[in-house]
């Protein structure tokens, strides 16, 4: 058994899918064969739904690290994107308080 795992764990996405519809399609017709009464059949049966829930695990498990790996570029990009604006913001209300206390200096110097 743990041969076949390993060799399901080593198997690429398209071979994981073909194994899934080629398991699935097994499925179906143990579940005749058992319904006439070949008793090997049931035996058969319970092994081919283990392996097709293995390979829908592992389906699962590349489908999600996929999706984590994309969010992580998305996340990735989105932050450098904030820190280049908060950058450029950060730059420009430092030029405003200048330009406020060059207002207010020539307020005081008119009254003056």
């Amino acid at each position: 058994m743990a041969k076949r795992m390993e060799k399901i764990r080593e198997a690429g996405v398209n071979e994981l899918a073909a194994q899934q519809k080629e398991l699935t399609e097994t499925i179906f017709r143990l579940r005749f064969q058992l319904s006439t009464g070949q008793s090997e059949a049931l035996k058969r049966l319970r092994e081919s739904k283990k392996d097709l829930a293995r390979v829908n695990t592992l389906l699962r498990a590349h489908e999600l690290s996929t999706a984590s790996q994309s969010q992580v570029k998305k996340t990735a990009s989105q932050s450098q994107a904030k820190q280049v604006a908060s950058q450029s913001q950060a730059a420009a209300p430092a030029s405003q308080p200048e330009a406020k206390s060059a207002a207010s200096r020539s307020r005081v110097t008119k009254k003056a």
